[in-house]
C-alpha cells in the first residue's frame, strides 16, 4: 500500500482539546452576548449554488470563491473544450461553491423564508467559511466567523446597538485598548459625484481599502489610476486623511459634500448617529472593500496588536433584491475568531481553570473491579460529573500520567479495600492531596 503523507491542505489546521477548550470559551461568550442583545441563532449549508455567490464581493472577492466540480462525468457534457476560456469552462463544470461569508448566505435565507420569519429579523451566525486567498499570518483559507445582522430595518438604533454589543463582546474577553472605526459608503458616494469618478467608484473602495496594507504614499500612486486632475487628486486626499475629531471631520467635508444629495445623507445619518452614541471614530479612510454596503461601515481595531481588524461591518440595503425581496434594509457586523483568539493568546487572557480538565479519572487498580468502576461512574455522570473511566489494565503510575497529560484534577481510585468499605481514594493531582470519601461526599465536593 502507499504511504500517505498525513499533510494538511495550506490555509486549513487542526485543532486538539486544548485548543478547542479555548475555542468553545471565546464561542460561548459570544453566544450569551448575542442572545443578551436579542439576536437568535441559525445555520446555512457550507455549499451555495454559485450563482448565489457570484457578483456579491467585487472583482477582486470573487476570485477567492471555492468552487466544487460538478459529480460525474462533468467533462463530457462540455462541446469544443479546447477552445474554452477558464472562466467559460468554470461555469459549465462547476455549479456550486463554498460560502465566502455568512452574509450572503443570510440574504439568500431571509429571501427563500420571508413567511416563516418576522421582520425586523435578528440573527447571529456562528460558523466556517471559506476563500481560495494566499495563506499568511492570521490569514486561513478556512476560518470562522461570528456575525449578527439585522434585516428589515435602517433605523440608526442598529447602529446604536451593535457599538454597545462590540464593546460589550470585548469587555467579557478581557481585550481592552479597542477602537470602532466608522464611515459611511454614502459619503464616499458623494466624493465620487464630486470628483467625477463615479465609474470607478468599487475600484476606488477596494483602493481605499488597502491603505493599511499599501501605505499613503503607495495609495496616491494607485490612485493617479483614476485619471483625476492633480489638483482633484490632492484635493481628495486631504480629505481622506484630514485629522481631527468627530465633529471635526464632519465639518471639514460639509462644504466639498454641500452639491451631493447622497453625500450630504451619509453626513446626515452620522451626525444621528453621534446623538445616539459617540463611541467611535468618524474615518474617512474607512471603506469596506465589499461591494453589497450601502450606507454605514464600521471596523474593529486594537491600538495594542498589530494585527489588523478584529471585526468589521456594515449596512447593506439592495442584498436581497437580487433574490426577489424589494426594499429589505439589513446591517450587520462579523467578528474574526481567528484574529481574536490571537490577540488572547498573545497577551495571555484565557483563564487556566478553562485549561485544566473538569473530567474526573475512574483508576482501578485490577480488572476485576471493573464492573464496580463502570457502576460509579454511572452514578457520578447522572449527578452531572462528567467521567472518563481508564479503558486499559495499566499500573495506578501509568494511569496517574494519564491524568497529568489529560490535565485532569482528581483521580478515584479503587481497589480491594475501596470496594470492601464503599470508601474510596480521591487524589487531587494538582496539589497532590489525596482523601478518602464515601461515594456521596466526593459528588458533593466535586459538584
Amino acid at each position: 500500500m502507499k504511504k500517505i503523507n498525513p499533510s494538511l491542505a495550506k490555509g486549513t489546521r487542526d485543532f486538539g482539546p486544548d485548543e478547542m477548550k479555548k475555542r468553545n470559551y471565546v464561542f460561548d461568550i459570544f453566544k450569551k452576548t448575542f442572545s443578551l442583545f436579542g439576536f437568535n441563532s441559525i445555520e446555512t449549508p457550507s455549499l451555495e449554488n454559485i450563482e448565489i455567490l457570484n457578483g456579491k464581493y467585487g472583482d477582486e472577492g470573487d476570485k477567492l470563491i471555492f468552487r466544487i466540480l460538478n459529480s460525474g462525468e462533468f467533462l463530457k457534457k462540455v462541446k469544443n473544450i479546447n477552445k474554452k476560456s477558464s472562466s467559460e469552462l468554470k461555469s459549465l463544470i462547476s455549479s456550486k461553491g463554498l460560502r465566502y461569508d455568512l452574509t450572503v448566505p443570510l440574504a439568500r435565507f431571509v429571501s427563500s423564508n420571508r413567511e416563516n420569519i418576522t421582520l425586523p429579523f435578528k440573527r447571529y451566525q456562528i460558523q466556517n467559511v471559506w476563500r481560495a486567498d494566499r495563506p499568511q499570518k492570521g490569514r486561513f483559507r478556512e476560518f470562522y466567523q461570528c456575525d449578527v445582522d439585522y434585516i428589515g430595518t435602517n433605523s440608526l438604533v442598529c447602529e446604536a446597538e451593535i457599538i454597545k454589543l462590540v464593546y460589550s463582546i470585548f469587555k467579557e474577553l478581557n481585550i481592552d485598548n479597542i477602537k470602532i472605526k466608522l464611515n459611511n459608503r454614502k459619503i464616499l458616494t458623494g466624493l465620487s459625484e464630486v470628483y467625477n469618478f463615479r465609474d470607478n467608484f468599487n475600484q476606488f473602495c477596494v483602493l481605499v481599502d488597502k491603505i493599511d496594507k499599501i501605505g499613503k504614499d503607495q495609495f496616491k500612486v494607485e490612485l493617479q489610476k483614476l485619471e483625476l486632475p492633480k489638483e482633484k487628486n490632492d484635493e481628495l486626499i486631504n480629505i481622506l486623511f484630514f485629522e481631527g475629531s468627530n465633529k471635526n471631520k464632519l465639518d471639514f467635508i460639509k462644504k466639498t459634500l454641500s452639491k451631493s444629495d447622497i453625500g450630504i445623507q451619509g453626513l446626515n445619518e452620522i451626525e444621528q448617529l453621534l446623538l445616539l452614541d459617540d463611541n467611535f471614530e468618524f474615518d474617512l479612510c474607512l471603506a469596506r472593500g465589499l461591494s453589497y454596503y450601502t450606507s454605514s461601515i464600521f471596523e474593529v481595531i486594537s491600538s495594542k496588536d498589530n494585527i489588523g481588524s478584529l471585526c468589521g461591518g456594515g449596512r447593506y440595503d439592495d442584498l436581497t433584491e437580487v433574490f426577489g425581496f424589494k426594499d429589505i434594509s439589513g446591517i450587520g457586523i462579523s467578528f474574526g475568531i481567528e484574529r481574536i483568539i490571537e490577540v488572547m493568546n498573545n497577551r495571555k487572557l484565557f483563564p487556566e481553570k478553562i485549561i485544566s480538565s473538569d473530567k474526573v479519572l475512574i483508576s482501578y487498580l485490577s480488572e476485576k473491579f471493573i464492573k464496580q468502576s463502570i457502576d460509579i461512574a454511572t452514578t457520578l455522570r447522572k449527578n452531572n460529573i462528567n467521567v472518563d473511566l481508564y479503558s486499559d489494565n495499566g499500573k495506578l503510575k501509568k494511569q496517574l500520567q494519564y491524568a497529568n497529560n489529560n490535565n485532569i484534577t482528581n483521580v478515584i481510585i479503587i481497589g480491594e479495600d475501596e470496594i470492601k468499605s464503599n470508601i474510596y481514594t480521591l487524589k487531587n493531582m494538582k496539589i497532590g492531596t489525596q482523601e478518602k470519601l464515601s461515594i456521596e461526599k466526593i459528588i458533593s465536593k466535586l459538584s
